[in-house]
């Protein structure tokens, strides 16, 4: 298995990012296919409706979820047991996606975050059908896009919430911190300059380091200093992982809300 005709339905910001990085990566733009009645202009084959008659070693659903049950109509035809079908689909199961397409090889949910496009982004994956060359095959495919990571879908939608949601998180986090520096007296446009620059070299320390972000934060900061006055509001009654905690599961709670939604319309 070599993933080496791709159709993609739906090629959105997310599915967008995914071809951009996979481009990036070098792969030669005649393994894809956009299936988008958008009228952006990709580099590849791009149709405004459905192919018909093509075969497709995978189909890479990129729609919102309320839609799968109107895509599934027109792919299910392409959907053999040659093809794995690939999910974007937000809180939609392996098992509703197993049953809109119940004669393809295998079916897999695949969660990334926007920095596809760079190489960058954690890529969770879960599946149901593919054997271990065919996971191998699957994680060769999602290489390019930064790191891919098998998870169990009982975990799915929090590890969405943490690594595909996560970067809406951050940015929030960057924003709040020039909003403070301003509202301390900061320039609004240097306060967001500084902010960003911090928060991209912290995270490729991060990434480069071998200790962990808790033992970083406590060697930035001396004892009694300025870095742990401002880490000292931060933990004050666990704060901030009080706060993240609520956050990972409002975004995760809502992914059984949206495949609740997706049944009720099945």
């Amino acid at each position: 298995m070599s993933f080496a005709n791709i159709l993609i339905v739906g090629c959105g910001n997310m599915a967008g990012a995914m071809l951009e990085g996979w481009l990036a990566a070098g792969m030669e733009p005649g393994r894809f296919t956009i299936a988008s009645p958008s009228e952006k202009p990709f580099p590849v084959s791009q149709h405004r409706t459905i192919p018909a008659s093509v075969k497709f070693d995978a189909i890479l659903l990129g729609v919102k979820p309320q839609k799968l049950g109107e895509v599934a109509a027109e792919v299910e035809v392409l959907a053999g047991p040659e093809t794995t079908v690939l999910s974007l689909l937000a809180g939609v199961t392996l098992g509703t996606l197993a049953e809109a397409f119940p004669r393809a090889g295998a079916v897999a949910r695949v969660m990334p975050n926007l920095a596809v496009a760079l190489g960058k982004s954690p890529v969770a994956i879960a599946a149901l059908g593919l054997d271990t060359p065919g996971q191998d095959a699957l994680t060769a495919l999602m290489d390019p896009l930064g790191t891919p990571d098998w998870v169990g879908e009982d975990v799915f939608d929090l590890v969405t919430a943490l690594a595909g949601s996560g970067p809406a998180f951050t940015f929030r986090f960057i924003d709040a911190l020039a909003a403070a520096a301003s509202e301390l007296g900061l320039p609004r446009d240097q306060a967001d300059r500084l902010a960003l620059a911090m928060v991209e070299g912290a995270a490729a320390l991060a990434a480069e380091s071998p200790h962990d972000p808790g033992e970083l934060a406590r060697r930035v900061a001396s004892p009694g200093g300025m870095t742990q006055r401002g880490l000292d509001v931060l933990d004050a009654d666990e704060a901030l992982v009080r706060l993240m905690t609520e956050t990972l599961r409002a975004a995760r709670d809502r992914g059984a809300e949206l495949a609740a939604e997706v049944r009720r319309k099945g």
